[in-house]
């Protein structure tokens, strides 16, 4: 009887603690906010070429965090936004999606959905961390669904938290065009 008591007082404590750790950690977790500069990073890429966020220079950058490939609804958030390519391109803009995927997961992803914009692999979190965007979902280590919009000169203008993949890309594009005025 003693036994089970001590066993059940330290089980409750591990999961007290492992909650106080998991608040305390996404508290920690800070994101970059409108009117400060964009941490620049450098990340492998579908095609596993090397993307820094500072080959964009003079463009509008929407970099946007996403949970995982293949996913309803990472998959209906990228087809948005490659349906509106054309509108983004016209506007000096990248689409620029980051995940915690692999190139190679990437890159079934891009070929499978026929996305041709740019997908970062960011397996170690070092970029999803920097922007505030890691999270959880169960046991999986994820990006949080998270966009910033970077201006042509490297600043960050615009900053959505957990988006609506079914209307996001209108939303960036709204902004954008005020952006521009």
């Amino acid at each position: 009887m003693k036994r089970s008591v001590f066993v059940l007082i330290v089980a409750v404590l591990a999961i007290a603690v492992g909650f106080v750790f998991v608040n305390v950690y996404a508290a920690d977790q800070t994101m970059p906010s409108a009117g400060q500069a964009a941490p620049t990073f450098t990340l492998p890429s579908q095609d596993g070429s090397q993307i820094s966020l500072d080959s964009f220079k003079g463009k509008w950058v929407v970099l946007y965090f996403y949970p995982k490939d293949m996913t309803t609804g990472c998959t209906i958030e990228a087809h948005n936004f490659q349906r509106d390519l054309a509108k983004y391109e016209a506007a000096n803009a990248v689409i620029v999606g980051v995940s915690v995927d692999t190139p190679d997961s990437h890159k079934q992803f891009c070929t499978k959905e026929g996305l041709t914009f740019r997908l970062l692999a960011d397996p170690e979190h070092k970029v999803v961390d920097e922007y505030g965007s890691l999270g959880h979902f169960g046991t999986m280590t994820i990006a949080n669904r998270n966009t910033f919009l970077i201006n042509p000169e490297g600043k960050i203008v615009k900053v959505w938290t957990k988006v609506d993949p079914q209307h996001h890309s209108e939303e960036v594009l709204a902004e954008l065009a005020e952006q521009k005025k």
